[in-house]
């Protein structure tokens, strides 16, 4: 078993309330576990309007297919463009790990 986690630093757009942060940071979360079936949530910078932090993890039984999901879940946020990525952290545990 393979558990592979991202963890996005994002700046914001033109955002000047926490509301309009949920507006932007709400769908991303939303298309990231519909398209992919990852548990994703807003885990960082919840108080701050033109930032956020947005984690993800995956479990699969194959290293290939963990990498490919987390590939695809790190395009689809880069693409986007009402938002920067500032960067990305990558972690992929095995449970043979100690």
């Amino acid at each position: 078993m393979y558990v592979g986690t991202l963890s996005f630093d994002l700046l914001l757009g033109d955002v000047r309330s926490l509301k309009e942060k949920r507006s932007v940071v709400r769908p991303i979360v939303a298309e990231l576990q519909r398209k992919f079936a990852v548990s994703a949530a807003e885990v960082g910078g919840q108080d701050l309007h033109r930032r956020a932090e947005i984690g993800l993890a995956v479990v699969s039984g194959e290293t290939g297919h963990l990498t490919d999901v987390l590939d695809r879940c790190e395009r689809l946020v880069a693409a986007r463009p009402e938002v920067e990525l500032l960067s990305v952290r990558r972690r992929v545990h095995s449970d043979e790990d100690d």
